[in-house]
């Protein structure tokens, strides 16, 4: 099975008031390292067989027609995700 990831982000030009709230308490925790925070959303498609050009052109038109709101949000990536389950450009730990 093949999954595909579509990534979404309020516009720029957007208040982002969960994005502010996580800001304001990453210091409160020792994270001061970062000086902006901005939330979006995720979503994981899946389709039979391995993912194909056509699987992710309908997942870009899927993200701009269903997926987001192209009045506050824009889609930033549509990509096909690893075979293996694992998010290629993730860095994470898990606790």
């Amino acid at each position: 099975m093949g999954r595909i990831v579509v990534e979404v982000m309020p516009k720029p030009e957007i208040l982002d008031p969960q994005g502010k709230a996580v800001m304001g308490n990453l210091p409160r925790l020792g994270f001061d390292q970062f000086t902006g925070v901005r939330q979006g959303r995720r979503f994981e498609l899946t389709v039979e067989g391995p993912v194909t050009e056509e699987h992710l052109a309908a997942a870009a038109e899927a993200a701009e027609k269903l997926l987001s709101n192209p009045i506050i949000e824009d889609v930033v990536s549509v990509s096909a995700a690893p075979a293996d389950g694992t998010d290629a450009t993730s860095n994470s730990e898990e606790a």
